[in-house]
């Protein structure tokens, strides 16, 4: 049996179920075509007008076959969809909240950012406190409830860090301090490097024992550390070797921070879905960014090198609606990063960062 939606008015659906007559959904159609031409729109209106007073029974001479249809559509089963119910619900359930990094917004202070941030729509910022951020670790105490404030200023909130932690330090319990203080409670660690060649498993013992220490030191602050899935020549390059190093550490004491750039650079057939898979439960940070391959010059043999270049998020290689999906099926209920790579201008920043984000709302719409 077919089956259609009644609007009573012309945008709200009362009722889903068996193909109600043509004339019903004239209104629909009517609407329609009124957004395509305002004049024919309005004359549409009226007589669309009249006949939902016809069909709702407003009419006295119609309410008797009002009564009737609505005895007849609840003894066949349909369910009404009126605004409290559980399609309703479904209909209005909250999106992701989305928070933009700010590395290529660093000419601007942060007041800035956030009231470009603010403009743009996004919930909050990806701060970098690192060497050469928008916070030198030296100055959390200090700038960090700063820019916290700036942030509640315009509606934001600081989400999560970007540091450059990859050992217990004094600069490493200052920041931690300070986000327990501020009630941050996600943080990215610095870059591990792959080292020489040919000593990477030692090199993976190593990497392990300092983010066991990191751990330790963040547990005392209430912050989760979370290790950023890499590639190329920084460690972890992908997902698998990720899950290896923390696969004994309890979710609740470091986080897996997925990227749909590197994890498709290094798993673009499947690999990266795997991944998530494997790192479910310790997903904490999900960076979104695209690319494309760029054809490069030829070395000496004639072999052809590739390189990336950053792009809009619905121009690259990485399927992003996919990698979200999988994302949100493997559990994770958190924020997203807008992790925006463009080397650009900040104007040109913004207005590809705004198109981003755009684009991932069309997503989240049809999650």
């Amino acid at each position: 049996m077919a089956t259609g939606i009644v609007y009573i008015g012309i945008t709200h659906p009362l009722w889903i179920g068996p193909r109600l007559p043509d004339q019903v959904y004239g209104i629909r159609h009517r609407h329609h075509a009124a957004q395509a031409n305002p004049e024919q729109g309005l004359a549409n209106r009226k007589d669309a007008s009249m006949k939902t007073l016809q069909l709702t029974g407003h009419d006295s001479h119609t309410a008797a076959a009002r009564r009737h249809f609505l005895r007849a559509a609840l003894a066949s089963g349909l369910a009404s969809t009126a605004p409290t119910g559980a399609g309703q619900a479904a209909t209005n359930k909250p999106h992701p909240k989305v928070c933009t990094y700010t590395e290529h917004f660093q000419k601007l202070a942060i007041p800035e950012v956030c009231k470009v941030f603010r403009k743009m729509g996004v919930d909050g910022l990806d701060l970098t406190v690192r060497p050469g951020g928008h916070i030198e670790p030296r100055d959390a105490a200090d700038a960090l409830p700063a820019a916290v404030q700036a942030a509640t200023d315009h509606g934001l909130r600081i989400m999560m860090l970007t540091t450059g932690i990859t050992g217990p330090d004094r600069d490493s319990e200052r920041i931690l301090a300070t986000c327990q203080q501020l009630g941050i409670q996600r943080i990215k660690l610095g870059y591990y490097a792959a080292g020489k060649f040919g000593n990477l498993s030692k090199r993976l013992d190593e990497v392990k024992r300092q983010l066991d220490a990191v751990v330790r030191l963040a547990a005392r602050y209430d912050v989760r550390p979370c290790v950023h899935v890499h590639s190329g020549g920084t460690l972890p390059s992908n997902g698998f070797m990720l899950y290896n190093l923390i696969r004994e550490t309890p979710p609740d004491r470091i986080g897996a921070y997925l990227d749909s750039y590197h994890m498709t650079i290094t798993g673009g057939a499947g690999g990266w879905r795997q991944a998530i898979d494997l790192l479910r439960p310790w997903i904490s940070l999900v960076a979104l960014k695209n690319f494309q391959w760029q054809r490069g010059p030829r070395d000496a043999l004639g072999q052809q090198k590739w390189r990336t270049n950053y792009v809009r998020l619905e121009d690259g290689i990485a399927p992003i609606p996919d990698f979200v999906r999988a994302v949100q099926q493997a559990g994770y209920g958190g924020f997203y990063t807008l992790h925006t790579e463009y080397r650009l201008p900040v104007k040109d920043c913004i207005h590809l960062t705004t198109d981003d984000f755009h684009f991932l709302k069309r997503i989240f719409a049809q999650l």
